[in-house]
């Protein structure tokens, strides 16, 4: 029996977190009915695939398949790859999936942004035929700083937002988890904390508001989870020191159930980021039975009730106060929030539409 011949290319420049995620359930849920290939690059050095994977890619994606469907995430500069290989560019659709964006992130200094990694995601905008955002945040940050941003350069000035507008669609990262709505059983409230140790999603704050808890006399228990990239930041050190005692769990987990299980022994998940587009690890800890306090920003609006918002760390630090002193309540609510638009049997039809 022939085997079919694929007519789809996926290409992750960045194997690793939720890109990597999304691939391997491509794999699990798609390949065996619909053969697709899959070319990828380990997820190291973000820095170097956002300008160089191009050049990789090029020399590594086989030739003369006769794929009709391309569907590439925006760490790439997706028309210096039509550029060097131009039978790429006669595929009949270029989709590309935008995780996050770079005309948004946030920077110490507006003049310490570099210019070349937003730039590279406008170009990439503009090649593909279609362009995916995991959330409306996601988005409206994108096309709404298109042409400010164009405008940093000294002269010959453009505007390409009307073009890349038109071929805009939000459809939201799936979460491929089963609700967990039992109680954790803790007599005392366990905090989690599931976020990448870096600036942008500000632990320095986190880390103040278990300082205010701890200082009051509240009773809790914390997980601090989440990758490292290089050199930690020295406020983990420092937590980790004053939180003694207290800490259930703490760095990256060695395994997905390992992680799934800490989770499920949550009662509260929270975040203080300044940087989010979508927020899987909040969602995935809520499909998991935390209740999520997150700030009222970024993507967390969209998808979250308002009740789950907070605005200043004092609303934050006085919603965990309440929780210490009704450790039982959070997971109760948490099963009352509906979680259908993210879960994979919602979406898994609109993804097969979008890749076959």
């Amino acid at each position: 029996m022939d085997v079919a011949k694929p007519t789809t290319l996926i290409v992750e420049p960045f194997y690793g977190g939720s890109h990597a995620q999304l691939m391997e359930l491509f794999v699990r849920e798609f390949q065996s009915q619909t053969p697709f290939e899959l070319i990828s690059m380990r997820a190291t050095k973000w820095h170097w695939r956002a300008r160089t994977s191009a050049l990789w890619l090029s020399q590594n994606i086989p030739r003369e398949r006769g794929f009709k469907k391309l569907f590439i995430t925006s760490v790439v500069n997706l028309a210096e790859l039509l550029g060097l290989r131009r039978d790429l560019a006669e595929i009949e659709e270029k989709i590309v999936y935008f995780h996050e964006n770079q005309l948004d992130y946030p920077v110490l200094d507006e003049k310490e942004r570099n210019f070349q990694y937003g730039y590279n995601q406008i170009m990439t905008a503009l090649a593909a035929d279609r362009v995916i955002f995991n959330s409306g945040y996601n988005a409206s940050s994108f096309l709404s700083r298109i042409d400010s941003f164009l405008n940093k350069q000294p002269d010959y000035h453009t505007q390409c937002r009307h073009l890349i507008e038109k071929k805009c669609s939000v459809l939201f990262f799936p979460i491929n988890l089963e609700r967990f709505n039992s109680p954790s059983g803790n007599d005392v409230l366990h905090i989690l904390w599931p976020h990448r140790w870096e600036h942008d999603k500000d632990p320095n704050a986190f880390f103040e508001v278990l300082r205010d808890l701890k200082g009051s006399g509240c009773s809790f228990e914390v997980s601090v989870l989440g990758e490292s990239y290089g050199e930690v930041p020295p406020v983990f050190h420092e937590a980790r020191d004053f939180l003694e005692g207290m800490i259930r769990n703490w760095g990256y987990a060695s395994s997905r159930d390992e992680y799934s299980n800490i989770l499920r022994s949550s009662d509260i998940v929270v975040s203080t980021a300044i940087h989010e587009f979508y927020g899987v690890a909040v969602l995935e800890a809520v499909f998991c039975g935390a209740y999520p306090l997150v700030p009222n920003r970024l993507s967390y609006p969209e998808l979250l009730p308002q009740q789950c918002l907070y605005s200043t760390r004092a609303q934050l630090v006085k919603r965990l106060k309440e929780f210490c002193r009704k450790p039982h309540v959070p997971r109760k609510l948490a099963s009352e929030i509906d979680l259908a638009p993210y879960h994979w049997v919602g979406l898994k039809e609109k993804y097969r539409s979008l890749l076959f």
